[in-house]
């Protein structure tokens, strides 16, 4: 089987395209296989089947390897199998009918309720920029809105008399998310008060609710680096998709419906949201553990 492995990694290079370095970690996990089917006595292709795919793989989850480790191997096994079909090296390939272990869901890093509060203070709303990046902040929390639907907004998709904005999403689907005292409040004080300061000598697009200090749509990287910036004067690890992650947890934590967030969050599938009930839960379980006279033993 070792002889296989020159041939392989030409056929990565030639063929496919890879990269070196994505071909050095072909042909790493592979080395890797090899010695595992060296161990089990299987010298030629054709002698691989696919228990001994799924007993490696096995093997892999006991030594402790994470989900993406095995899954990225798992790639490198049907590849090298592909390649042997190819090379008619084996009468048939042993990785078709393989299914790839599922990533593990890892429970959403969410801010606590006093570091939102003291997030949403650090903006300078006596200047044009600190309005609208309280606007920002405060959209962001109140609505779960993803930095892709925020970049998309115009004014007149802010239906402040009705408590809504009107968003686009995914797949251009379009949902109305509701907005909230307070962000409609300061969505209002930046209207007023800031945006048309920032479009005054640009060659602006006036439909854009929020712009950049060209008077621009402001996009993405802007977003990000507008959140950096309050996450640095925070102290913590944040990115845009954060504050969305604390809407959800905290409506969960509050007694909302899975699929109502489901719906504001503009989530195709319940299992996308119920992702946040873990944190929700977490929550609920330090509240009693802090609250509850019989919680602790002390």
């Amino acid at each position: 089987m070792q002889s296989w492995l020159q041939p392989f990694a030409a056929y990565l290079i030639e063929k496919r395209g890879v990269a070196p370095s994505t071909g050095q970690s072909y042909q790493s996990d592979m080395a890797d296989f090899l010695a595992y089917t060296d161990l089990q006595q299987i010298r030629e292709p054709d002698e691989l089947k696919p228990h001994h795919i799924t007993a490696y793989l096995n093997e892999l989850r006991q030594q402790g390897r994470s989900t993406a480790t095995i899954s990225r191997r798992m790639v490198t096994i049907r590849t090298f199998c592909k390649f042997l079909a190819l090379e008619r090296a084996v009468s048939y390939n042993p990785a078709m009918q393989l299914e790839s272990p599922k990533a593990d869901k890892k429970t959403p890093a969410v801010l606590t309720s006093s570091q939102l509060d003291k997030l949403l203070q650090l903006p300078d709303t006596a200047k044009e920029h600190g309005l609208r990046d309280r606007a920002i902040l405060e959209v962001l929390y109140a609505t779960g809105l993803r930095v892709s639907e925020m970049t998309s907004l115009n004014v007149e998709h802010v239906r402040l008399d009705m408590g809504f904005l009107l968003c686009l999403g995914s797949g251009g689907r379009e949902r109305m998310v509701p907005i909230g005292s307070h962000g409609a409040f300061w969505v209002t004080r930046y209207l007023k008060d800031a945006r048309g300061r920032l479009l005054y000598d640009a060659e602006t697009e006036q439909d854009a609710l929020f712009v950049n200090a060209a008077g621009r749509r402001l996009t993405r990287q802007g977003f990000w680096k507008i959140i950096k910036k309050y996450a640095d004067q925070l102290g913590v690890q944040m990115t845009p998709h954060t504050l969305r992650h604390s809407f959800a947890a905290h409506m969960l934590e509050n007694g909302a419906d899975v699929r109502a967030v489901q719906e504001m969050m503009g989530h195709s599938a319940p299992s996308s949201t119920q992702i946040y009930q873990a944190a929700a839960k977490l929550k609920i379980k330090e509240v009693y553990d802090r609250s509850h006279p019989r919680a602790r033993s002390d």
